[in-house]
This record gives structure tokens, C-alpha cells and sequence, in this order.
């Protein structure tokens, strides 16, 4: 990577880490403890007593590390210098309109009858948010580094926590912290890596990324995190790490060697079932307005759905100016126990079999099946260096 770009990255993390004082909803000045970590973002610990991990990574008394400590590296921020949000507010689909432009990005959740969005002209300056939807305690994380939305169940060992950023950076991915324990978990894959709590797993729920012209009109009665109720001075709309989505870059702080069977800042969309791994890279599964891909995961069929539309918040001053990336879906194409095989056309997505109409979140519009809706299957959309080195020996689709 060159200098200048180093220079630069390292400038542009500093700045999401000091965009204002960290001044919560309640307008009180949070404070930070020896540890870094926030002091009011969370109740002590109640999972287990023990050392913590932002302390030292090297506590004799913890369990085996997932990963080697000496790989985890400071981004630049210290311990929620990039403040999670820990009591969001949300908005309608009309007010939230009004700021949002039709063509950016939203990581949306839908559980039971309800369906939140998450604009990433907020997650890029935040990271995670720490919500319950429907009842079920979420965190919602996302990485610009590696351009990956992920969101667990923020439970442990029967425990509901919250999470915040630990600063620190594994394969140039972001690495969060439980505030029960102060467990380190990799964002990406959901592990607790080093720390007491070294080898739990949390349980990952679909959250994909969409154009929010498609959530607002998949979604009208939604919710939308509202960013002028969340008590952060944060510039948002803009774009801290521009022209990083190039795929001729070097990931920022990477270390390791990449997978060369793709260029290492290549979109891929990655999925993993029952242990085995696959990755389409972005023009394998994408073109015209709308694109189906029916294919298999090891022994499960899956099918891809692949809309335009959507434009990349990683290249441009602002996160609605980059070139247009689509949006994905991934789903089970089965309906009561039929099985179902998709094409992409002017509308959006057709089963073969009936043809129904179906939309990017996978559910029936038009035709003998409308109201029907496909299983959601847990993806990432992703850079390749990212999903190759946490999937290592996966298969490559396309190059």
C-alpha cells in the first residue's frame, strides 16, 4: 500500500474517532475509563469475573486464543473512541426520506412483523448498534474496512450484553467487545477470540445490505434509526474513507497473505453452510436491472438474488455518490415444500415453476404464490481479502 494512502487512512480513522465529544442521547458526556473502554455503555459484568482482554491480551489465566494476539492491531482509535450506539432512535419511512438518498445503502433486519434500517451513512461512523427488535437483543455491526454488515443475537451463555469497539483490527476487520466480560469477538464471523470467553459463538441473523428506494418501498411502515435523535457530532452523509473501495487497494493494516485467486479489494458475496464455504465474486452473480443465480452450497441449494440500484458508500465524498454495487439477497428457494427456480427480468425475480413475481427481500408479489417468502440465508457482501482469509479453502466463483 502506498505511504500516502497509509497517511491518509490512519487521518480518516482518527477523524471518525474525534468527530466531537461523545455526547450521548441523554446530552451527558460520556467518560472513559483507564481501560478506554466507555463506563456508561453498559451494566458490570454478570457472565463471569475475570481479567479483561482490553487490558491485556495476554493474560496467562485466559482460555487458548481463537487467534494469535500479536495479529490484533490498533486501528488508531482506543476503546469506544468509535462510540456505538447503545439507545437508538428510530423514525418513520417518510421523515427518514427526507435525508436519505434513494440509491444508498441500509443494512435492514426484519424480525416477526417488524423491520428496521440501519443507513451506513450512520454505521460508518459507529460501527454497532445495540438494539431489540421484536423483542430480540441485537447488535448491528459493520466494518468499512471490509465492507461487511453482520448482525448476532447479543446473547451469551443465556446472557443478554451489549457490544462497543474495541479499536483494534484483525485482518483489517474490526474487533468489538462484549461489556459484560471484555471479551474480544471478531465482527465478522461472531467469535470470541481472546479473553475469557474464548471460543464462545454468537448466533448471526440475515442483515442484508439495500437501497433504501427498496426499503422504503418493500417496508413502508418501518423503522429507520433517525440520526438527528442519536446526540453525536458526526457529518452524516459523508464518506470518511473515500476512493477505499478500489479494486486495485491494498486493505488498510493487513497482514498475512491474501488469496491471489481474486484481487484483494474484489466484491465478493460469501455464504457458509453446514462447514463448507462458497464466494461469488460480484460480476459473476450481477447484470441488467435484476440477476438469479440457482446454485448450491455443498449439499443445499440456494439461489442469489442480485438487484441494481444500490451504489457503494466506500468510494466517493459521499456514501450515495459511488458507482452503482447492487444489492443481494440469498434465500432457500423452496415454498412449502416445493422447489423453486428463479430468473432476473425488467420486474425484479420469477419462479419458473409458477411465475410468481418476487422482490429483493425474497418474498412473493404478484402471481399463485404472492405473500410467500423465502428463508433468508446469512451472507456477507464483502471485500475478498476479508472473506478469504476467515474462510480459508473457499470456493471461488468467478475471478
Amino acid at each position: 500500500m502506498p505511504r500516502t494512502w497509509v497517511r491518509l487512512l490512519v487521518l480518516t480513522m482518527t477523524v471518525v474517532a474525534c468527530a466531537g465529544p461523545l455526547v450521548g442521547p441523554d446530552g451527558a458526556t460520556t467518560t472513559v475509563s483507564t481501560t478506554g473502554a466507555s463506563t456508561t455503555a453498559g451494566p458490570p459484568g454478570t457472565l463471569s469475573d475475570g481479567p479483561s482482554a482490553l487490558d491485556d491480551m495476554f493474560d496467562p489465566s485466559f482460555p487458548d486464543p481463537l487467534v494469535d494476539p500479536e495479529e490484533i492491531v490498533s486501528g488508531g482509535p482506543p476503546p469506544d473512541g468509535i462510540p456505538s450506539i447503545d439507545d437508538p432512535r428510530f423514525t418513520g419511512v417518510e421523515e427518514a426520506d427526507e435525508w436519505l438518498e434513494d440509491e444508498e445503502a441500509v443494512v435492514y433486519v426484519e424480525i416477526g412483523d417488524v423491520a428496521h434500517a440501519y443507513p451506513v451513512q450512520i454505521l460508518i461512523w459507529h460501527e454497532i448498534v445495540n438494539d431489540t427488535v421484536d423483542g430480540v437483543p441485537i447488535a448491528v455491526t459493520y466494518c468499512p474496512l471490509c465492507n461487511s454488515a453482520v448482525t448476532y443475537r447479543r446473547v451469551v451463555n443465556g446472557e443478554v450484553t451489549t457490544f462497543g469497539t474495541s479499536g483494534r483490527l484483525y485482518a483489517s476487520a474490526l474487533v468489538m467487545y462484549d461489556r459484560a466480560t471484555e471479551t474480544l469477538w471478531t465482527h465478522y464471523d461472531g467469535r470470541a477470540v481472546v479473553g475469557i470467553l474464548a471460543g464462545e459463538q454468537l448466533d448471526p441473523i440475515p442483515s442484508p445490505l439495500l437501497a433504501w428506494s427498496d426499503f422504503k418501498d418493500l417496508f413502508p411502515d418501518g423503522e429507520v434509526l433517525d440520526r438527528s435523535a442519536l446526540g453525536f457530532n458526526r457529518p452524516y452523509g459523508s464518506n470518511p474513507y473515500q476512493f477505499y473501495d478500489s479494486v486495485g487497494n491494498t486493505p488498510f493494516l493487513f497482514r498475512g497473505d491474501a488469496d491471489t485467486r481474486a484481487l484483494a479489494m474484489q466484491r465478493v458475496v460469501g455464504v457458509s453452510i453446514d462447514g463448507v464455504s462458497r464466494a461469488w465474486t460480484l460480476e459473476a452473480i450481477s447484470g441488467g436491472p435484476a440477476e438469479a443465480t440457482n446454485t448450491t452450497v455443498g449439499e443445499a441449494p440456494i439461489v442469489i438474488f442480485w438487484k441494481d440500484g444500490q451504489s457503494s458508500a466506500l468510494e466517493e465524498v459521499t456514501v450515495s455518490g459511488g458507482r452503482d454495487v447492487g444489492s443481494v439477497g440469498v434465500f432457500r428457494p423452496f415454498v412449502g415444500g416445493q422447489s423453486l427456480t428463479f430468473v432476473g427480468d425488467d420486474d425484479g425475480f420469477r419462479d419458473e415453476q409458477t411465475g410468481s413475481e418476487w422482490s429483493i427481500s425474497g418474498r412473493a408479489v404478484d402471481g399463485p404464490l404472492v405473500g410467500a417468502q423465502l428463508e433468508q440465508i446469512h451472507h456477507l457482501d464483502t471485500f475478498w481479502f476479508a472473506w478469504s482469509t476467515y474462510q480459508p479453502g473457499t470456493e471461488l466463483v468467478g475471478g
